[in-house]
């Protein structure tokens, strides 16, 4: 499969980022409402429900790749409409430590040539403090804890800048608005 390259762009990228259902598509519509600006949602989970509707068939590696070059299509239409920052809800990370997680540490070498070929500006790695929701695509409910320490490792691994976002939604979203802002800030110096 060709890799379509991140579109280039002065918008700062910030991701969030860590494990299912730790409140990042609820953060992502928050920021994006606060800066009015574009947020690109998970393309893996539209993708994935369908498969479930249709087969009930969940997630298998051959998905993965497909997923990577979704979410990747999707950010950079979604760049197009930016207004000088992008929220991404998820990314290729999530996407790589996804498939480690689930299919005893492999990881396709697509999704690490996709992941050395784009870059992100921070991480909002949101924390496993508020309670797990079911749903169909859902599947971790008792490894929460092991599951954000290996996304929080994966970061560190990488020297990737993040910040962990604990509390409610109204305290994450006041921790990622400072963080975001004096990012803007540092990008606005170098224009």
């Amino acid at each position: 499969m060709e890799t379509r390259p991140q579109t280039s762009s002065r918008c700062l990228r910030v991701v969030l980022y860590g494990p299912e259902s730790t409140g990042k598509t609820t953060l992502a519509k928050a920021l994006a409402d606060h800066y009015q600006t574009a947020w690109v949602p998970e393309f893996a989970r539209p993708y994935l429900q369908e498969k479930w509707d249709k087969e009930q068939a969940v997630c298998t590696l051959e998905d993965l790749p497909i997923i990577a070059q979704g979410q990747l299509a999707a950010e950079n239409a979604a760049i197009q409409k930016a207004n000088k920052l992008i929220l991404c809800d998820t990314n290729i990370l999530v996407t790589k430590v996804w498939s480690e997680t689930h299919f005893k540490g492999y990881c396709a070498p697509e999704l690490n040539t996709i992941l050395a070929q784009t870059h992100y500006d921070l991480y909002l790695l949101t924390s496993i403090d508020v309670p797990w929701e079911k749903d169909d695509l859902r599947d971790r409910p008792n490894d929460r804890e092991q599951m954000f320490t290996y996304f929080k490792q994966q970061l560190v691994t990488y020297n990737f800048p993040f910040l962990v976002l604990e509390g409610n939604p109204k305290e994450r979203v006041e921790k990622a608005v400072t963080a975001i802002d004096q990012l803007l800030e540092i990008n606005s110096t170098k224009s």
